[in-house]
């Protein structure tokens, strides 16, 4: 029998000469989970969407069950029993699980008629075939992540999908919802479906993959049977080199005088939603405080707000005893404050400006920079070239302009610029989000280096991973609310996920250096 997937020889240039991948050649067998894996610009969602049909390889042959195709849109890829469910879930919040699923190919009733019944009933029945628990009524703006997840893949069931995409799935759920989707997906395969899957996650590969293909700079380094291959090995077939292991120090900062210091904060955004309510929170220096939680609780608004770009409409933060919060942001840095933001091509780089000029955006004006109105452009250049050199930036020149590098890179940029100021605090929100897995360490070693020389780090991280490797205390925020404050040595993953959901929750719950944290399985057993 075919594979159900092959490729051989592929290859992608795009109009400007970029080469996102040389030589692919890989097999898919039918009937298996088969991870790619990679760096942040390895060329594996290059692949994923040339196989989907959204772009068309430059060389090379694309086999789908042993027949050669050259799709030209995704609608093609369907028909030919291809789903690709997205890292960004593509659905309509208003609408119900059932009318997300059957949306551009309804059931029709009586003089045909679309039939809402038909639809649930349809959805319901699908669902029951492939174990995929979801209620069809639900509106989906109503229901948790891992069910609009599940959705999305209803979605292309109900399409008759033979063959399963998945970029990055598991981006954006709690450990609970990662254990039942990877439940879900081996149900899917038992039932005849292949799924591929592309991740960075090294301990999820090993942990649903039967087969995986590591991608380098675009070409494939090698091809693996999971059960015969540690991580270790992974991780330095994606980088080409052996990686140091990454170990952090704890820091316990209780009784020290807090060097940043919440209280009470509320904010609500211009449609009028709470986004952030009675938030309370200590920060020493020489600390990190990490915030975990499903994205969309509220951790961006409360990086915005600390960082200046929204005023709290309650409650306020002090640094070194000063008001700090909303005073705009050029009030904020000069009191000592620095930010990572989450969303880094609209709020942490100016795309069509070069590094340099990135790199000096937030202190031009000051006298390293700047001298009776002109700019220093050879202190300037210097310095930004420094940056580019110690944070590892891969570029030809400091003047690139800023919208040629990787999102990688672009991140590099950032956290170079933030962290050279020293700031006394620091906000650094999805810090490594896009970044190469040995780029991602040297950048946590970043963090914690400036927390070691006294700064107050705040970690506001969706890889709850990164929240729990490198944070001394951790807050969990749901529905812009802390329900939960750990100790970051003794805290447990699949507790915290617990938090995360709603499912559990500390009376009074505060992260202040004086507070109690809430136990941890162990902790309570003892």
């Amino acid at each position: 029998m075919a594979p159900a997937i092959e490729l051989r020889g592929v290859s992608k240039r795009y109009g400007n000469g970029t080469l996102a991948n040389e030589g692919v050649s890989l097999t898919i067998e039918r009937g298996e989970i088969h991870a790619i894996c990679g760096e942040n610009g390895a060329g594996k969602s290059t692949i994923m969407k040339m196989i989907y049909g959204l772009i068309q390889p430059s060389a090379g042959t694309i086999l789908i069950e042993g027949v050669e195709r050259h799709f030209t849109h995704p609608g093609q890829a369907i028909a030919a029993g291809i789903g690709m469910v997205a890292q960004h879930l593509n659905l309509v919040p208003s609408f119900t699980i059932a009318e997300n699923v059957v949306l551009g190919q309804e059931p029709s009733g009586r003089g045909g008629l679309l039939s809402r019944e038909a639809s649930i009933v349809a959805v319901r029945e699908l669902a029951k075939s492939f174990g995929l628990d979801v209620d069809p009524t639900a509106r989906v703006s109503d229901v948790s992540i891992g069910m609009q997840q599940r959705t999305e893949i209803l979605k292309t069931l109900y399409r008759g999908a033979r063959i399963l995409l998945m970029d990055e799935p598991t981006a954006v759920l709690t450990p609970q919802e990662t254990d039942e989707l990877f439940a879900a997906i081996r149900r899917l395969v038992v039932s005849g479906v292949t799924v591929v899957v592309v991740t960075h996650k090294l301990a999820e590969v090993k942990a649903i993959s039967d087969r995986l293909t590591v991608l380098r700079d675009g070409r494939v380094t090698g091809h693996a049977d999971t059960a015969d291959i540690d991580h270790k090995t992974i991780a330095e077939m994606m980088v080409g080199r052996p990686l140091a292991p990454q170990i952090v120090k704890r820091i316990d900062a209780r009784g020290r005088e807090p060097r940043v210091r919440v209280r009470q904060l509320g904010y609500v955004n211009a449609q009028g939603s709470v986004r952030l309510s009675d938030v309370n929170f200590d920060l020493a220096g020489g600390e990190i405080l990490g915030i975990a939680g499903v994205e969309g609780n509220g951790q961006n608004s409360l990086a915005r707000v600390l960082s200046g770009l929204a005023a709290p409409h309650a409650g306020g933060g002090d640094l070194d005893g000063m008001p700090f919060t909303g005073r705009g942001v050029r009030a904020a840095r000069k009191s000592g404050v620095a930010t990572v933001p989450e969303d880094r091509l609209t709020e942490g780089v100016a795309v069509n400006l070069d590094i340099e000029q990135n790199i000096v955006a937030t202190t031009y004006y000051g006298p390293s920079f700047s001298s009776f109105g002109c700019l220093k452009t050879g202190a300037i250049g210097q310095w930004a070239r420094d940056l580019v050199k110690q944070f590892g930036i891969k570029t030809d020149s400091s003047k690139t302009p800023v919208g040629a590098l990787s999102g990688g890179n672009m991140q590099k940029v950032v956290m170079a610029r933030e962290i050279s100021g020293e700031p006394k605090f620091l906000i650094a929100a999805q810090p490594t989000r896009g970044v190469d897995v040995g780029a991602a360490g040297s950048l946590r070693d970043e963090l914690v280096a400036l927390r070691d020389r006294g700064a107050a780090v705040l970690l506001i991280s969706a890889d709850l991973e990164e929240v729990l490797s490198l944070s001394d205390r951790i807050a969990v925020l749901f529905k812009g609310e802390i329900v939960a404050h750990f100790r970051a040595d003794t805290a447990d993953q699949r507790e915290i996920g617990l938090y995360m959901t709603g499912l559990k929750r500390q009376p009074d719950a505060a992260a202040r250096l004086d507070a109690a944290f809430a136990a941890t399985p162990q902790e309570a057993i003892a």
